[in-house]
């Protein structure tokens, strides 16, 4: 056995379940790198390390020094709290700047649309307020937030040019009709998002939820009108230590198709010889 396959060996009984609590406390209890830390949902939003660490990668593949990661629904802000703790993270070992920006009504909830799509009969209007004073005190002052509807912030947004582009965005509006206003962050025609964008969407795993309501009535009705960017669930995430965890099912992708459609590779063509 060589190395290679010695170390394999290790990693594959490391995600046994016997040990992968164990390992993850280790992980948890050091400086360790946040790469690291995103494989073994290290992190008190494990979704959020997920996100902003293929945001980084991906902007690497792309040759960009420098992304946007955006939450959609501060509430009281401990999450974005969070986000801009593991972005400086994930900055520090790739070499990418992160900007942090938060957009919320700052009242809590608006008024809803009136019918089912918003559900009345989980949220009302006024949830989820936020105290503007106590949370800038914990915010790093680079950390932008974006306060009022969705409706005229996120257009404001698009206005600034200096701002770097999207590379991870949170969505956690709680209701159908703010998610759809928020989801025209993806509709600007310049190239203000990574090609492959990954996101997560809060109230996608509920008992209530169905196509019919919330999120995935707006995730829906985008890509019916949206022709250059698709939202799909993010595939490939079973390979993890914790393959079974809550958070998994909310994270999508969202892909930029004309972007992807003008990318060409240079390299030399890929091998799979027959094996000896």
């Amino acid at each position: 056995m060589n190395g290679e396959q010695f170390r394999g060996k290790l990693k594959r009984l490391a995600m046994e379940p016997p040990f992968r609590l164990f390992v993850r406390r280790l992980i948890n209890n050091k400086r360790t790198a946040a790469s690291t830390r995103a494989y073994w949902d290290a992190s008190p939003r494990p979704a959020y390390l997920l996100g902003l660490d293929f945001a980084v990668r991906q902007a690497l593949r792309e040759q960009k020094k420098a992304i946007s990661a955006l939450e959609f629904g501060v509430a009281g802000g401990n999450g974005l709290v969070v986000l801009e703790r593991e972005a400086a993270a994930v900055s520090r070992e790739f070499g990418v700047a992160i900007s942090v920006f938060g957009f919320d009504n700052a009242g809590g909830l608006p008024e809803f649309i009136g019918d089912h799509r918003d559900h009345p009969d989980i949220w009302q209007p006024g949830d989820f307020p936020m105290d503007e004073t106590a949370l800038r005190a914990r915010l790093d002052p680079a950390t932008r937030l974006y306060l009022g509807n969705v409706t005229e912030t996120v257009p404001r947004f698009l206005e600034d040019q200096s701002i770097p582009p999207i590379g991870f965005i949170s969505f956690d509006l709680d209701l159908y009709s703010s998610t759809s206003d928020a989801l025209a962050v993806l509709t600007s025609h310049q190239s203000r998002f990574l090609r492959h964008l990954p996101l997560v969407f809060d109230d996608v795993d509920h008992f209530w939820t169905n196509p019919l309501c919330g999120e995935l009535l707006a995730i829906d009705e985008f890509n019916a009108r949206s022709e250059r960017v698709k939202i799909h669930p993010w595939r490939g995430l079973g390979d993890r230590p914790f393959p079974e965890a809550s958070y998994l099912p909310k994270m999508y992708m969202a892909h930029d198709l004309p972007a992807v459609s003008q990318v060409t590779r240079n390299r030399s063509p890929v091998r799979l010889d027959l094996e000896h």
